[in-house]
C-alpha cells in the first residue's frame, strides 16, 4: 500500500508524539513515590482511609501515593512489625500486642490495666519526651521506624445483671484477655477466655454472665445487647487499646523532607479520624439498647492497685520495660490512682 507524503507525514507525527507522551508518562511515573500502607482494620473504615489517600495524593500534588491494603490482605497483622522491618510493608498501621513477642515494649504500650483511664491523659503520657524517646528506642532495634500512636476508645464491662461493685462479679463469670483476668483474679472474680465470635452463644446460654470486649458499639454489632443489657463503665483502661503506626527505616529516609512533614500529618489525622468514628459509633448507639453504669471510684481505684502485678510482669521483661512502668506509675500517682 502506497501512503501519500501527508499521510506519511501524518503517522510519523503520530509516532513521534506517542513516544513523547510515552517518555512523560515515564517520568511522571518514576517522580511518583508510593508506598505500601497496611492496616489492621477492615471494610469498615474504607471512608476514613479514603480521605487518608486523597490527602496525601492532594498534598503532595500527585508525587506521593499510598497503596492501602487492609487487615489480613497482604500480611497478617501479628507480622506487621517483622513485614516492616524487612521492608516487605513500607508503613503499618497496627496494635503492640501484635508483635510484643519481638518487640518487649509492645504489650505496655497498647494499654495495660489501669494505665490511664482517659484519651487526654494516655495522650499527654505518649507525647511526654521520655515516653516517646523509649518507644523509639524499642522500635529502632526492632528495625522499624516509630511514627505514632493512635487512640482506641471504650473497652468496658458487659453483664447480663447491673453491676454495683465489684463485690456484684464475684458470684459471675466474666470473659476477660490474660491481663485482665490477671486483675480480676486478685478479687476473686472467676474468668474465662472466649474469642469475640463466640461470645454471643457462651453469654447465651450462661457459659459466662459478662465481658471485657469494648464499647457499646462493638457489643451491639456482636448483637450481644440480645442477651445482656448491662453495660458498666470500669474506669479501668480508657483508651482500652492503642494503636501504633511504624515504618520501614529505609523507605522512610528515602523521602523528602516535604513527603515526611505531609505524611506524619495525614497519618495524624488519619488517626484521629478512627478515634472519633469509634467515639462517634459509641455515642451513636440508640438510646435504651444498653443500661449504663459506673463502678465506684474505690473500685476503680483497686483494679489499678491489683493491677500493679501485671506491671512487674511486664516490667521484669526489660530495663527499658522497668523504665516505661515507673512513668506510669508517676502518672497513675500524679493522676491520684494510686
Amino acid at each position: 500500500m502506497n501512503f501519500s507524503t501527508f499521510t506519511r507525514r501524518a503517522a510519523i507525527g503520530a509516532i513521534s508524539g506517542a513516544v513523547a507522551l510515552a517518555a512523560v508518562a515515564t517520568t511522571a511515573s518514576a517522580d511518583t513515590v508510593r508506598l505500601r500502607f497496611h492496616t489492621f482494620y477492615g471494610t469498615e473504615i474504607d471512608h476514613i482511609a479514603k480521605k487518608f489517600k486523597d490527602t496525601v495524593k492532594e498534598a503532595s500534588d500527585g508525587s506521593l501515593r499510598i497503596q492501602y491494603f487492609r487487615g489480613g490482605e497482604l500480611v497478617a497483622s501479628d507480622q506487621f512489625a517483622d513485614a516492616v522491618s524487612k521492608g516487605t510493608l513500607d508503613i503499618v498501621h497496627g496494635h503492640g500486642g501484635y508483635w510484643s513477642g519481638q518487640v518487649d515494649i509492645g504489650n505496655i504500650e497498647a494499654g495495660l490495666p489501669g494505665a490511664w483511664a482517659s484519651v487526654d491523659e494516655a495522650k499527654a503520657l505518649f507525647d511526654s519526651p521520655a515516653v516517646d524517646a523509649l518507644l523509639t528506642e524499642a522500635y529502632a532495634e526492632a528495625g522499624a521506624k516509630y511514627l505514632g500512636k493512635g487512640y482506641g476508645h471504650n473497652y468496658d464491662l458487659l453483664t447480663k445483671e447491673p453491676v454495683t461493685s465489684l463485690e456484684d462479679l464475684k458470684t459471675r463469670k466474666i470473659r476477660a484477655t490474660s491481663n485482665v483476668a490477671k486483675v480480676l483474679n486478685a478479687f476473686d472474680i472467676p474468668t474465662v477466655y472466649l474469642p469475640a465470635q463466640e461470645l454471643y452463644i457462651g453469654m447465651s446460654t450462661g457459659v459466662i454472665d459478662g465481658a471485657i470486649y469494648g464499647g457499646p458499639v462493638e457489643y451491639e454489632q456482636l448483637k450481644l445487647n440480645e442477651t445482656a443489657q448491662n453495660y458498666t463503665f470500669l474506669n479501668m483502661l480508657m483508651p482500652g487499646w492503642t494503636e501504633t503506626f511504624l515504618a520501614n527505616p529505609a523507605a522512610w529516609e528515602k523521602l523528602s523532607d516535604e513527603h515526611k512533614k505531609i505524611l506524619e500529618a495525614a497519618i495524624a489525622q488519619f488517626a484521629e479520624d478512627i478515634h472519633q468514628w469509634l467515639a462517634a459509633g459509641n455515642e451513636g448507639v440508640a438510646e435504651g439498647t444498653f443500661n449504663y453504669a459506673t463502678l465506684p471510684d474505690a473500685d476503680s481505684k483497686a483494679l489499678t492497685v491489683a493491677a500493679q502485678g501485671v506491671w512487674k510482669e511486664e516490667a521484669a521483661r526489660s530495663e527499658r520495660n522497668s523504665k516505661l512502668i515507673d512513668l506510669l506509675v508517676d502518672n497513675a500517682k500524679a493522676q491520684g490512682r494510686l
